[in-house]
């Protein structure tokens, strides 16, 4: 992640996801906003789609698609030292996991500082990629989320049935190697796996 420094000019585009457009701007360095068109956020920037862009508009459509656990995307954040720890802490929460806002203030250094990794959150430039929605209460509740709690929920529910069912299915492809190749019985690897 590059803390952006540009003055170069700044492009967007529009993407369809399932759960609405998002607008993702370039600045030049890399991917500099992400939000929720419904959010109605004002950015100055030129409608255009830049190979960053295009490459940005797949990486979302594989990750809605669950083909895509991690975005490989060069990043242009803007933000305090920080808000820029917490940016990239949030980046080393696994897809379908979650951390409370308190994990991410013990794993910066900042152990009391979970309110302020709240307020960081809040100001993440690019949702989605840098995934904060995977944070959540020490309670284990849905808090705070720039689209909305039910849209929170919906990318962890998401996430939680796209990793299950890849797990059934490479369960099953080990199951039909070990009957294909004969070296196990079937009821063993069974019994070994569950």
């Amino acid at each position: 992640m590059k803390k952006g420094s540009t003055t170069q000019e700044k492009f967007l585009c529009y993407i369809e996801t399932p759960i609405g457009d998002v607008c993702v701007a370039d600045d030049g360095e890399g991917i500099s906003d992400l939000y929720f068109v419904r959010e109605e956020k004002e950015i100055d920037a030129k409608a255009k789609e830049t190979p960053l862009l295009k490459k940005a508009s797949l990486q979302l459509d594989e990750y809605f698609s669950g083909k895509r656990h991690d975005f490989d995307l060069p990043l242009s954040l803007h933000g305090t030292g920080f808000q820029m720890a917490v940016w990239e802490a949030l980046l080393t929460i696994p897809y379908s996991e979650t951390r409370s806002y308190k994990e991410i203030a013990e794993q910066i250094g900042r152990p009391k500082a979970y309110r302020a990794v709240g307020m960081a959150n809040n100001r993440n430039p690019v949702s989605i990629i840098v995934p904060c929605h995977r944070v959540i209460g020490s309670d284990g509740s849905l808090v705070g989320y720039g689209g909305g709690l039910p849209l929170k929920d919906f990318l962890l529910r998401n996430e939680r049935r796209l990793q299950a069912i890849r797990n059934m299915n490479l369960h099953a492809d080990e199951l039909m190697r070990a009957e294909h190749h004969g070296h196990h019985k079937v009821e063993d690897i069974e019994k070994e796996t569950w």
